[in-house]
């Protein structure tokens, strides 16, 4: 099959469409012709891929070509079998008839031989040439077709379609092109099969002596390239695929010694996207191909396609991938290829790729991130190129013009020398040449680097290592590593070797070669190799080897910045800047170094930064950019110190005195955020009152390597409260000099207002030179004073308090005072380590109090040792004698004496709490909520303190006052005697903390009670005196009996409430709570009895009801139980006990409830039913209901809602819970008949 290869490129040459035969029988072809071929290609075509899945295809081409054509005949079956993908696709058999018996006897016998070939896909079109006048000619014409559809078509199939030249014939090309694509299509299926069998029966002898390459190739190239035709690329692409794979396994089965390639003229220049530049008959190797040619045929075919599929960025990402690995099977035969072939194959192949998926891609046509990584590639492609590039350069002796930058280094260092079997040498008539010298450049500021490698090894001794072996450890490098000639299997005429003195060799080589002789052999050797006249070209002079690295920087840097390395976009930038700066473009230069720069500042590589930093100052003092020069001085100074020696620190220092203190055009401040930091003391941060000034001290970290004297400076303060409030300047009086690391320096700081302030931003000036600093420096211990920490403190600097941290104002007392009695309120004065000397207290008090303004304001020595509820203790107060004064209060406000202002002291301020309403008390049992509330009895009372130096300093505090009555009551009627008097119990509740003597009390009763006897409503006197402690309580007695009234006139008049009297005396102290109030008892002229004070409440008695009217009975529930799901009937029992006065109608209101969760209720659940008046009147309630979960739940309840509770009788009373069972069992049986 080998031998058809020929035969095979010729006819994938020369064929390019889909063939449709054509089978003229009645010879309509030149009528006809024109028109059909005006249908190609065809629009939308459906085809079967591979998979046997539906194919849309888009202008599907096709060539009609007659039966009697050449390029159908002569073809031998086994031609027809191998190369079947050129065979019609399809027939179209044209024939016309006018009459029926001509038809029967010529023309249907000839269609059945013509369409006997069960294999061809065929349909007849039967022309009819009858004028459309001609109405017997029509009809006959439409016999005949009827008559060849009966005979030619089928039910699965229509064969025949009918073409009327006269008449309209719009449906018949969209049923023509239908049954042509069908015909394709069948015809497709059966092809691929076809080739699918053939080439696995190949695949399965692929480990077998006898298998050939060559052969499994025609066979799946023959398919892929009928993929191609059809328009179904991905199908052809992933034949390709396939290809590649199993040729690349063939090509590594060990055992086989093939012939590489890459040995002709011509070879240097990629043919990743050619397809035919070398025909394959020419790189036949035994029954494969040599790899070289091979792989690059195999690439270019599967680019084809993925420029067909309108997929560039895939053809730049598997192009780079194929470089990447062809790449490495060079290298594996560099000794036999020419010089430098392989970094010549890959600068020619990246540049191709990069201009073809180029000129093949448009913008914005794929999502995003497959853009962004097509550039990404592109980058990578002009990346690897310009490594390529610049290395063949330095073998010509461009070296000392290429830049010794990181990236160039880190490119070229990595990058192996070529590996030829023999390091050429200098031609004969080459010895007059003169190599290219260049001045290194030195750079600014006179900085002295070791110059970053560009060579992984030095050439010199690896040129000579190539020429000839100068040790014996040498032999295996000469050789490649290849062990058959280590272990003498290989040729003897190799190389050979005396044993006369160590290192001698005979060879022609007298001698080793200088680097000069090095660049000159390697400039003839490339120029043999390069076989494109363009890249030569640049490498003819320095001028046009720059041209060409400047050009390759800039696609690569342009495609990484459109990608997601930016970053590698940036560090090109800075290689074009080398160009520009070396040119004289400095503007250029300067701006690319400034991207470089802020790239490296941002990501913190200062080693890089050094490198590149000194450039752009260069440019911009060539500029005349002074702001930018001094900013870049100050960058330099700012990194660290050990990428730099001390006297070229001291230069950038230099530097930036004397344009300090120079003349500068354009004065701007400059930014020294990186060179001079500050910071506040590792201690507290300094603390003040408002108002009051203080010294700031601030730590100032110099980078500067020496001594640096600032002319002014000032620090600003931010307050952290407010952002509202603005900065805060503080300037130093003087100059201050700076010594390098670690300075302390003091400032005045005026008075400030009340916050929290930490550092701003450092201004100052050097000369004329005006600065501004933003970093922040942490402080540490003195052995770290060179380490500087950029980060912006949280830590206050300054902390001006509030007036409440300079004095405390609170209650003394906690619990609660008597309401509607002078009391003496108690405010502790307790300065906080701050005279009150001259303080002035302001009083005002709340709603619902007033001061006694009759009674002097005293004032004492806190003594208390306990802590009261504001958490005060004054432990240095607490064995001070007491000192009493008495302050004297005008307009609301008093000073506060001399004596008080250093210790805390208490004011004792008389007061009275007014509250009009009457008590209420309580039934004994009630919630909480019918008591008073503590709301009701709080009272406030503002107060105000000015101190301080002119009364700057001022405090404001509101406290609150707790005012409660002696008692709380609450009544219950403890029993009922036989006679119908009722014994009820008042309860008296202790709500102060004092002791209550209870002289006497009385009950006035309201309307409808009365006392019981002839008793004034007062219990026996020998109950008193009744001493009720602190939170205790006391009972009374008292007898009542009800009164009947008799008119409605004296129930309207009925007093609704009772009140009760208690006169009782109070015993207490003023610093723990309640007490005698200051009126009573201070002058010692009141008697006994007018020091008793009066407490009145007010208590509700309601008439008891003794019979209930209505008596409700549960009835019992059915005797089965109940179930979930079953209905029964709930039933309750009224029956009228007395007739009540108030319902004054024959009917009950009533309503049931049941938790919807537990029940479903069939019938009303709420409404009125009749009752008779009379006693004894007896009805029924019943519901139906059903239970909906098991358990014990509570049933339905029945309720009265016109009737009170104390009204109805419950008996028998219904249960509490009731028990439901789960569903019975159902199961079903199937009975036998």
């Amino acid at each position: 099959m080998a031998n058809f290869l020929a035969q095979f490129l010729s006819i994938k040459n020369s064929c390019e469409r889909v063939v449709i035969a054509v089978e003229d029988v009645s010879d309509l072809w030149p009528l006809v012709k024109k028109g059909f071929e005006e249908r190609v290609p065809f629009k939308r075509a459906t085809l079967n891929n591979k998979t046997r899945n539906a194919v849309f295809v888009d202008n599907l081409p096709a060539e009609f070509i007659l039966t009697t054509d050449a390029r159908l005949r002569s073809r031998f079956p086994q031609e027809q079998l191998l190369f079947s993908f050129r065979e019609p696709y399809a027939t179209v058999i044209l024939v016309t008839c006018e009459d029926l018996d001509e038809f029967k006897t010529i023309l249907k016998p000839r269609l059945k031989l013509i369409v006997q070939n069960d294999e061809r896909e065929w349909f007849i079109v039967f022309v009819s040439r009858a004028p459309p006048h001609n109405d017997q000619a029509t009809k006959m014409a439409k016999k005949v077709y009827a008559r060849l559809e009966v005979d030619f078509s089928s039910k699965k199939r229509e064969r025949c379609c009918k073409l009327d030249i006269n008449g309209p014939e719009a449906s018949f090309w969209e049923d023509l092109e239908s049954k042509i694509t069908e015909c394709v299509r069948n015809t497709l299926d059966r092809r691929i099969q076809f080739y699918e069998e053939e080439i696995r029966k190949l695949s399965e002898q692929r480990f077998k002596p006898v298998w050939s390459f060559c052969n499994f190739f025609i066979l799946k190239e023959s398919l892929a390239f009928m993929f191609e035709m059809a328009h179904l690329h991905e199908d052809s692409l992933r034949e390709y695929d396939e290809l590649e794979l199993c040729y690349l396994e063939t090509v590594n089965i060990a055992g086989k010694h093939r012939d590489f390639g890459g040995m002709e003229h011509g070879d240097d220049q990629a043919a990743l996207l050619s397809p035919a530049k070398k025909p394959l008959t020419q790189i036949v190797q035994d029954d494969s191909f040599r790899e070289f040619e091979f792989r690059q045929y195999l690439f270019a075919c599967q680019a084809k396609l993925l420029f067909k599929l309108n997929r560039p960025f895939e053809v730049a990402s598997r192009g780079h991938s194929f470089v990447i690995s062809f790449s490495k099977a060079l290298a594996l035969h560099e000794s036999m290829l020419p010089f430098c072939l392989r970094e010549v194959w890959i600068i020619t192949s990246c540049l191709s790729l990069a201009d073809a998926t180029a000129a093949h891609y448009s913008s914005g046509t794929v999502a995003p991130d497959i853009e962004k990584e097509y550039y990404r590639v592109r980058g990578e492609l002009y990346s690897l190129c310009r490594a390529k590039f610049m290395r063949l350069a330095y073998l010509l002796g461009y070296g000392a013009a290429i830049e010794r930058s990181p990236v160039n280094s880190a490119s070229l260092s990595m990058l192996p020398w070529p590996k030829p079997a023999i390091w050429p040498s200098v031609p004969s008539d080459a010895s007059s040449e003169i190599l290219l010298q260049v001045t290194p450049r030195v750079k600014h500021f006179g900085i002295q680097r070791k110059p970053l490698p560009l060579e992984p090894t030095f050439l010199l001794r690896e040129a000579n290592r190539r020429r000839a072996s100068l040790s014996v450890g040498n032999v295996s490098e000469i050789f490649d590593g290849r062990t058959g000639f280590m272990d003498g299997s290989g040729s003897s005429a190799a190389m050979s070797r005396t044993n006369s003195t160590p290192g001698s060799f005979e060879s022609s080589i007298d001698r080793p070669m200088k680097l000069a002789e090095i660049f000159v052999a390697a400039e003839h050797a490339l120029q043999k190799t390069i076989s494109d006249p363009g890249l030569w070209t640049s490498f003819s002079s320095l001028d046009e080897f720059e041209q060409k690295y400047l050009e390759l920087s800039k696609y690569a840097a342009e495609n990484y910045h459109n990608s997601w390395w930016k970053r590698h976009g940036v560090v090109l930038d800075g290689e074009i800047a080398a160009v520009c700066f070396k040119h004289g473009n400095y503007d250029l230069a300067a701006k690319s170094y400034e991207k470089v720069c802020a790239l490296y500042s941002s990501e913190g590589w200062e080693d890089l930064l050094a490198d590149v930093l000194p450039n752009l100052a260069e440019c911009q003092k060539i500029l005349n950019d002074q702001a930018g020069y001094l900013s870049s001085c100050v960058r330099l100074l700012s990194l660290d110190k050990s990428l730099f020696l001390s006297k070229e620190r001291q230069a950038f220092q230099s530097e930036v005195v004397r344009l300090a203190h120079g003349e500068l055009e354009h004065p701007v401040p400059l930014d020294v955020s990186s060179l001079i930091t500050f910071s506040g003391n590792s201690g507290p941060p300094l603390e003040l009152c408002d108002g009051d000034p203080g010294i700031l001290s601030v730590i100032l970290w110099s980078g500067f390597p020496d001594d640096i004297t600032l002319e002014s400076l000032s620090l600003t303060l931010n307050a952290t409260s407010n952002a509202d409030e603005g900065v805060k300047a503080i300037r130093s009086s003087g100059a201050t000099i700076l010594n390098p690391g670690r300075n302390t320096i003091t400032l005045s700081l005026p008075p400030q207002k009340t916050g929290s302030y930490v550092l701003g931003v450092l201004t100052g000036q050097i000369g004329h030179l005006r600065f501004r600093s933003h970093r922040f420096a942490r402080g540490g211990p003195a052995e770290s004073d060179d380490l500087m920490s950029y980060e912006k403190p949280t830590r206050p600097i300054l902390k001006v308090h509030k007036p409440r941290a300079l004095v405390d104002l609170a209650a003394a007392v906690s619990s609660a005072l008597l309401m509607n009695e002078p009391q003496w309120l108690g405010i502790i004065v307790k300065p906080l380590d701050y005279s009150l000397k001259g303080a002035v207290l302001h009083i005002d008090t709340g709603p619902g109090l007033k001061i006694e303004e009759s009674q002097p304001i005293e004032m004492e020595i806190y003594t208390d040792t306990s802590k009261n509820a504001d958490g005060l203790n004054d432990n240095k107060n607490n064995t001070s004698a007491a000192m009493e004064r008495q302050v004297t209060l005008k307009d609301g406000s008093l000073e506060l004496p001399d004596w008080a202002s250093n210790i805390t002291s208490v004011l004792w301020v008389p007061v009275r709490a007014i509250n009009d309403g009457l008590a209420r008390g309580t039934s004994a049992g009630t919630v909480s909520p019918e008591r008073p509330s503590v709301v009701d009895g709080l009272r406030t009372v503002a107060l105000k303190l000015e101190f301080g130096v002119s009364h700057n300093q001022t405090f404001d505090r509101t406290i609150a006052v707790h005012f409660t009555n002696p008692f709380h009551i609450s009544t219950r009627v403890a029993d009922k005697c036989s006679d119908g008097i009722l014994l009820l119990q008042v309860i008296l509740h202790s709500q102060v903390k004092a002791c209550l003597t209870i002289h006497d009390a009385w009950l006035d009763l309201q309307d409808g009670f009365a006392h019981a006897g002839k008793t004034d409503g007062r219990p026996t006197f020998a109950f008193f005196p009744l001493v009720v402690p602190s939170a205790s309580k006391a009972g009374i007695l008292f007898s009542i009996s009800l009164k009947a009234t008799t008119t409605e006139e004296e129930v309207k008049a009925m007093n609704p409430d009772s009140i009760l009297n208690i006169r009782y005396k109070i015993d207490g102290n003023r610093n723990l709570g309640s007490h005698t109030p200051m009126s009573v008892g201070t002058s010692g002229f009141e008697d006994d009895v007018s020091q008793l004070l009066t407490f009145k409440s007010a208590i509700v008695l309601q008439r008891p009801v003794l019979e209930p009217c209505l008596a409700v009975g549960f009835l019992p529930l059915p005797s089965g139980g109940l179930r979930v799901g079953q209905l029964f009937t709930m039933k309750w029992r009224v029956e009228r006990l007395k007739y009540l006065e108030e319902e004054n109608n024959d009917e009950v209101q009533y309503e049931v409830n049941a938790s919807s969760e537990h029940w479903m209720i069939a019938g009303r659940k709420q409404g009125h039913v009749p009752l008779s008046i009379k006693q004894g009147s007896r009805i029924e309630i019943s519901i139906l209901c059903v239970p909906l979960t098991a358990g014990y739940v509570r049933p339905p309840q029945l309720e009265l809602p016109n009737i009170g509770e104390a009204n109805i009788s419950c008996n028998p009373a219904g249960p509490h819970l009731v028990c439901v069972f789960p569903p019975p069992l159902s199961s079903s049986y199937c009975i036998p008949a």
